[in-house]
């Protein structure tokens, strides 16, 4: 697997040095746009309102406060607000699993250890089970700073990024749209009945993305039928015949080679 970033673990005096994993492979089908007509590759362009192309040089970062009105922010502003790289994963706090809303949650990571620190890493892994307990931490990933949770999946540690408490939208804010009514005693003993006489253990693997499947399947179709269409040529310079080229190329010197007994060309 591809590391994805190399440091250590720390909490107190404790570092265990480590790398990342990715946890997790996105499964998505992606769709090239086309002209209907030729087939040919749809690129696009950034282009200002009043309709003309903008080279990249001349694009600035703009945070619109009111409607065409920006605060205009350089890449140097930004730079210097940065987060710092750090090789460090700070573990701030444990707490217990059963306290963090799943909302938080966002993309995981597996984390390894490192040559040598095999023992430490164990030890962190067995101790976080023992306690039913999570690290809360902060790291720099790719000049980003995030909040992440380090938790025992199996015999593995794994990381996953967090999102911040500002993040999670409240229920309270879907209040008018939820209903105002309480079920009846019977009514809820039946619903629960019915719940409890499906209630199973959760196989992940039983749950499949049908669509990908099915796309994927509708692609292989096509490819074996030959329904495959070819990219246009590229228009403007035309295609070079290289056979063609050496071909004309001897005939011009045959042709000359009289001429070289008696004069020497300067060859083309």
């Amino acid at each position: 697997m591809k590391t994805v970033w190399r440091g250590m673990i720390s909490f107190g005096m404790v570092n265990i040095p480590v790398s990342l994993y990715n946890a997790t492979r996105k499964k998505t089908v992606s769709f090239k746009q086309l002209r209907q007509s030729d087939y040919s590759r749809i690129s696009y362009k950034k282009v200002a309102s009043d309709g003309a192309e903008v080279p990249h040089a001349e694009i600035a970062k703009g945070f619109e406060i009111a409607p065409d009105r920006y605060v205009v922010i350089s890449d140097a502003e930004l730079e210097a607000i940065t987060p710092k790289a750090s090789r460090v994963i700070d573990i701030g706090d444990f707490v217990k699993l059963s306290q963090i809303d799943p909302r938080h949650y966002d993309s995981s990571y597996y984390l390894a250890p490192e040559p040598g620190a095999g023992k430490a890493y164990a030890l962190l892994l067995e101790a976080l089970k023992q306690s039913d307990a999570v690290g809360i931490a902060r790291f720099v990933l790719r000049s980003k700073e995030y909040l992440a949770a380090i938790r025992p999946v199996g015999e593995a540690l794994t990381l996953s990024t967090m999102l911040f408490a500002d993040e999670i939208i409240s229920v309270a804010e879907l209040a008018e749209q939820l209903p105002d009514v309480q079920p009846s005693e019977k009514e809820l003993a039946m619903a629960k009945l019915l719940i409890e006489s499906q209630l199973t253990d959760f196989e992940p693997e039983k749950y499949t993305n049908e669509y990908y499947s099915a796309v994927m399947a509708l692609i292989d179709s096509k490819a074996e039928q030959e329904a495959v269409i070819s990219k246009p040529a590229a228009q403007g310079m035309p295609a070079i015949d290289i056979m063609a080229a050496i071909e004309a190329s001897l005939a011009a010197l045959k042709k000359d080679k009289p001429k070289n007994r008696t004069k020497k060309k300067n060859p083309a």
